[in-house]
């Protein structure tokens, strides 16, 4: 899950569906999300703060200063947010390349 989350370059978002599906199962998204957030405040390579909700906004479910930690670092990137806290997420979605799900690797 963490290498596939380590595809999203910089300036770019997925959601957590997202890599729910790219591992097999749209319905891993809250598995994906606890997975992030137990990373914690480590230092690490696997850039969470690019993996937001379907609606466009970041989760802040438990933990207020991760949340706006998040939005700080994508705001570095150059994602915007709006007043309600959404991103143009169909602009700035990840299309994941191909993915060999049997051997784990990136394809062409």
């Amino acid at each position: 899950m963490y290498a596939v989350t380590r595809l999203v370059p910089a300036g770019h978002l997925t959601t957590y569906g997202d890599i729910g599906s790219v591992l097999g199962s749209p319905r891993f998204a809250r598995q994906v999300g606890w997975a992030l957030a137990g990373l914690g405040d480590s230092d690490t390579d696997v850039p969470w703060h690019r993996v937001i909700n379907a609606k466009g906004s970041i989760s802040y479910r438990g933990d207020v200063d991760r949340g706006a930690e998040q939005l700080a670092r994508l705001e570095v990137e150059g994602v915007l947010f709006d007043a309600a806290g959404r991103c143009d997420l169909a602009r700035l979605r990840w299309p994941y390349p191909r993915i060999d799900r049997e051997r784990g690797e990136e394809g062409v």
